[in-house]
């Protein structure tokens, strides 16, 4: 899954970046909101975490301007603010969740795990739950039946973004949008690589092949 980080503080986004990584996100990082309110056009992220309080544009007009231009990604909002009604404000103009600074960098991510699970469809827990696999996120490892899988950090990567995406048509270029930022090189054949490692390890038709158009989560056989 693919973050942006809209946040001005250097020394809060150092913290961040590394964590969420490790955690088996890609992310990309802003710290101007006229920087951000363009960027949101052209990258597919799926998940936004957005300060209030940034230079250029403050992150409530900037949050009303995508909403407005039609921008659905979720987005989790970061602030210093403690009052009652700018939590209320934010939540009106289109926010999904709200953490106020300071904060436990592991609540911000049970928050980002949650907030993505919402906006799939998924409820909130330890597990991501989908097509007979049971997807452990601390562990980053699945559970098929009664037996842990162990998983690489890329073929987490992708079966979490494939079990949140489940039933739908995924191309091999959406793939690689969503699993990598703008730091790193995007190789279509590594998708190819990934995909039949996790059909190794989990079963030939937990993710089905549709010549010329992409890939399917469909689960494991019953």
């Amino acid at each position: 899954m693919r973050l942006l980080l809209v946040e001005d503080s250097v020394s809060l986004a150092d913290q961040l970046m590394p964590m969420l990584r490790d955690h088996g996100y890609a992310v990309d990082w802003l710290a101007d909101g006229r920087d951000a309110l363009v960027r949101i056009h052209d990258e597919p992220y799926d998940l936004v975490i957005l300060d209030l309080g940034l230079p250029g544009l403050d992150g409530l007009a900037l949050l009303r301007r995508w909403r407005q231009d039609g921008e659905t990604q979720p987005v989790l909002i970061l602030t210093a603010r403690d009052s009652w009604a700018e939590r209320v404000e934010g939540l009106r103009a289109g926010a999904d969740d709200y953490l106020t600074k300071p904060f436990h960098p592991d609540e911000l991510l049970l928050r980002v795990q949650a907030v993505l699970r919402r906006s799939h469809g998924s409820t909130n827990q330890t597990r991501l739950n989908a097509g007979g696999l049971a997807l452990d996120e601390e562990r980053q490892s699945v559970w098929l039946q009664d037996r842990e899988v162990t998983l690489t950090g890329a073929e987490f990567r992708m079966l979490r973004y494939f079990m949140l995406n489940q039933g739908k048509l995924l191309s091999k270029f959406q793939i690689s949008e969503h699993l990598y930022d703008g730091e790193n090189e995007r190789d279509s054949n590594v998708v190819e690589v990934h995909i039949n490692r996790l059909r190794r390890k989990l079963g030939s038709a937990v993710i089905q092949t549709r010549r010329g158009q992409g890939y399917l989560y469909t689960g494991v056989e019953p």
